[in-house]
């Protein structure tokens, strides 16, 4: 799995748990549901300005976005 890859698992995983909609997210990180949704299925190569906003909006530090964690499907 590549870096494009983890990180859309774990933004998704990170969303679901807070019971987050797509759109809900790309709102407050600033962003567009469908870059949001492209990210999430690993299509997108996010910027490090992207990955600052989303760890934001998700409560997070940015590195829980970028590891790899096993049951992150």
């Amino acid at each position: 799995m590549d870096l494009a890859q983890i990180m859309g698992a774990n933004v998704r995983r990170e969303r679901r748990r807070l019971g987050l909609s797509q759109e809900q997210l790309a709102l407050d990180a600033d962003m567009k549901r469908s870059y949001l949704s492209d990210l999430e299925r690993g299509q997108r190569n996010p910027s490090v300005r992207a990955l600052g906003r989303l760890a934001d909006a998700l409560g997070v530090a940015p590195a829980v976005l970028v590891t790899v964690v096993e049951d992150a499907r």
